[in-house]
């Protein structure tokens, strides 16, 4: 007798690209976990889940293994199509396919937008944390308005990390999960090199009638 296969998922332990066999409820279950979560669903939290309603075979001798190869069987299985399985924030994530995400603008709402001084905040932030208030004034050079502050934390793409032992305790900054998951990054690690981002400019010469250059913006994750 045939088995009966539904699309996207495979047949009881036909294996993907890896030495484990992987079974279809399994690949059901994390598929169904992933998918009810907004947020990013750690491996952790996968293994917990799996283990306890039976997703994980009795007999299996390394169960890390078997849970590793379930999420790497399942994001092949999406690979190529309009939503793809990623590693983000430390978790596993349903997002768009890259290539479709600028499809969408016209259907989707727009965002708003950060102005250059939150992004080049941002950026300090990112490379330098965790760092205080007066350090990112020091490296941009300006001093540093709370409302661009009060920006980045409302868009919770930074938190405070605690504070420096130092006169008057000040409260240093970095970057937090939300950062992570509005620049697909899985972990801090995946940030470009500083120098990779270095280019050499030309010097131009600016026609004194030309207007002043409006400020670079970016999309804000908490309009998403």
């Amino acid at each position: 007798m045939n088995e009966t296969r539904q699309p996207g998922l495979l047949p009881e332990g036909e294996a993907v690209e890896t030495l484990v066999e992987v079974r279809e409820f399994s690949l059901r279950l994390v598929e169904a976990l992933i998918f009810a979560r907004a947020d990013p669903l750690s491996t952790r939290a996968i293994a917990e889940v799996l283990g306890a309603q039976g997703g994980i075979p009795h007999d299996t001798a390394d169960r890390d293994a078997y849970v590793a190869a379930t999420l790497a069987a399942l994001a092949a299985q999406y690979a190529g199509r309009g939503v793809v399985l990623v590693e983000v924030a430390g978790g596993w994530q349903f997002r768009t396919a890259p290539d479709l995400a600028p499809r969408l603008t016209r259907v989707m709402p727009r965002p708003r937008r950060l102005a250059r001084s939150t992004m080049e905040t941002l950026a300090i932030i990112a490379y330098h944390q965790p760092c205080t208030r007066a350090e990112i004034e020091e490296i941009r050079g300006v001093s540093l308005s709370q409302q661009v502050l009060d920006t980045l934390l409302e868009a919770e793409l930074i938190m405070p990390l605690g504070r420096k032992e130092v006169p008057g305790r000040p409260i240093l900054w970095g970057t937090s999960s939300g950062f992570l998951r509005h620049f697909g990054l899985k972990d801090l690690g995946d940030l470009p090199r500083r120098e990779e981002l270095l280019v050499d400019v030309p010097d131009t010469a600016v026609s004194p009638d030309a207007p002043p250059d409006a400020p670079d913006e970016v999309p804000d994750p908490s309009a998403s």
